[in-house]
């Protein structure tokens, strides 16, 4: 890959990506509130979209925040802990693999059932379904990440990693060269992930922001009704 590729998706996509992801749903959420949600389907085919659901959503919470803590954490965190870089990178193999498995298997079923059911398939959008499969294909790519990464145990592919998230959140320019000679099924990752990022807004996962926190302080409300006593034939009678 081209230095110039290279700093183009490494250095200048991801800060496209993620001003759309900001500004994409802040706007979605002011203009299309009630387009704020996930589009349920769970009359039909429960069972498969039960299990689907609870290993894809349990598996990608904690895929999700595993990278979040695992890349954004200063590696002087790390070092101050006593945690060497080998011992890291197989935490995140090791973790990384059992919660990838079950979010696969769970996009696996997710994805059946979108398109192999009729009905569903029906019910759903073009967005819908394209999300759920790039996010199966993310999945496999992150998976696929493992056997380079046993075979890198010293920890020192998952610093470049480090460094290059890191680097982007703080506006570091050389930070697409962190990972120029990274591997491509990992580049390959990042990009599909940043991509991700950029469809976020304007598919079915903004629910993911969504917690019903304000509903714990909500006054409580009754639902009146109203007997009307006049009937059409009163109203005739009088006239």
């Amino acid at each position: 890959m081209s230095a110039y590729l290279n700093f183009a998706l490494f250095g200048i996509y991801p800060y496209i990506a993620l001003v759309v992801l900001a500004l994409g749903s802040i706007i979605r959420y002011d203009r299309e509130p009630y387009s704020w949600r996930s589009g349920s389907s769970q009359l039909l085919r429960r069972r498969q979209l039960m299990w689907g659901s609870v290993l894809f959503h349990l598996g990608v919470l904690f895929i999700f925040f595993g990278h979040l803590v695992g890349l954004l954490t200063p590696i002087a965190i790390f070092d101050a802990l006593g945690i060497s870089h080998s011992a890291k990178q197989m935490l995140a193999v090791v973790a990384g693999g059992v919660a990838g498995s079950f979010a696969i298997v769970g996009a696996t079923l997710l994805v059946h059932r979108r398109l192999f059911d009729e009905r569903v398939r029906a019910s759903s959008t073009t967005s819908d379904t394209l999300i759920i499969i790039l996010l199966w294909i993310q999945l496999f790519l992150g998976l696929s990440t493992i056997p380079t990464s046993l075979a890198h145990l010293d920890g020192h592919e998952m610093v470049k990693f480090m460094n290059w998230a890191q680097g982007i959140f703080t506006f570091d320019p050389a930070a697409a060269s962190y990972v120029a000679d990274a591997a491509l099924v990992f580049k390959l990752h990042l990009f599909l992930g940043l991509t991700i990022f950029l469809l976020f807004p304007f598919t079915r996962l903004v629910h993911m922001l969504s917690a019903p926190v304000r509903y714990l302080r909500r006054p409580g409300y009754q639902v009146v009704r109203q007997r009307n006593h006049s009937s059409p034939t009163s109203h005739v009678a009088a006239e």
